[in-house]
């Protein structure tokens, strides 16, 4: 398995292998969940690869259609990526009108929508109506962080692969946020969820709350949440989510981390951002004690 090729780091392999294994008879839909947005854009090139590879040991990697798939340029491949901003409803018609027709070659036709957690509503009933009419020969992968950030009619009707989650690191900070420890801040935060107490006195105090400042916040809960997913919680803002009874509180907050940020892209008030991440967590959450 040439999971190299594609990027994918060997702590995948075990993915690749079932990703292998579903090709002998392939869905018309997978979710590919998990590991970075990098992991799961490779895992779903490397899953086109050997859908359509005609080597014996698919994908290869070396030949036309492999090189073609990871370099995007395969005429049997469709990629939407959401990192770019929404998908809207008339690119899911395009790719509608496109597999209606069959694959141009002796593969199948794999279409990848990166980051489908991006789906305008719109879109994403359009692409509803495309996987209850079956399309032979193709194959869609939606790929998201995790399964709960896309409508649930559309994980219904798809296999889920999950990658291993990947491993939080500590990012270098910039000189412009002082003596500002994002880490503390999540920290903080973490105790409000327990008590209730103290997070707004931080977000209020005047000329403290900036948006470089609230982008790292973020960064830094975004790690705690790696940890906690990944069943090496060592932050208190990890430690409280992993402790959480309700799993699907882990991934609220998930999803809260990212309206947090799409906040901050609209110019949203930095300080309003931050309370609304303490206000709507504590609210799902009810100030549940981590074990």
């Amino acid at each position: 398995m040439n999971g190299e090729a594609f990027g994918i780091p060997a702590r995948q392999g075990h993915v690749l292998a079932r990703l292998c294994k579903l090709a002998e008879a392939p869905p018309q839909s997978l979710v590919i969940e998990g590991g970075a947005a990098s992991e799961r854009l490779g895992a779903a090139l490397f899953f086109a690869a050997r859908l359509n590879c005609l080597q014996p040991a698919a994908p290869c990697g070396v030949c036309p259609a492999c090189v073609q798939i990871r370099e995007r340029v395969f005429l049997d491949l469709m990629l939407l990526d959401g990192m770019a901003g929404s998908i809207k409803v008339d690119d899911v018609r395009e790719v509608r009108q496109k597999a209606g027709e069959p694959p141009r070659g002796d593969g199948y036709r794999a279409v990848i929508l990166a980051e489908a957690q991006a789906l305008s509503i719109e879109a994403a009933n359009s692409l509803l109506k495309t996987l209850e009419d079956p399309r032979p020969k193709h194959c869609f992968m939606l790929l998201t962080p995790q399964r709960e950030r896309l409508f649930p009619t559309l994980v219904s009707r798809s296999f889920v692969v999950t990658l291993a989650w990947p491993n939080p690191e500590t990012p270098s900070l910039p000189a412009e946020l002082g003596d500002e420890d994002p880490m503390e801040w999540a920290g903080a935060l973490a105790d409000f969820y327990r008590t209730g107490r103290g997070w707004f006195a931080r977000t209020s105090a005047k000329g403290r709350m900036t948006r470089l400042l609230a982008d790292h916040i973020l960064l830094a809960c975004a790690r705690c949440l790696a940890e906690a997913l990944s069943g090496r919680a060592a932050s208190p803002l990890g430690r409280f989510l992993a402790g959480l009874s309700d799993p699907g509180a882990v991934r609220f907050f998930d999803v809260l981390l990212s309206e947090c940020q799409e906040a901050l892209v609209m110019q949203v008030n930095p300080s309003l951002v931050m309370e609304w991440l303490g206000v709507r967590m504590f609210g799902r959450c009810g100030g549940a004690l981590a074990r």
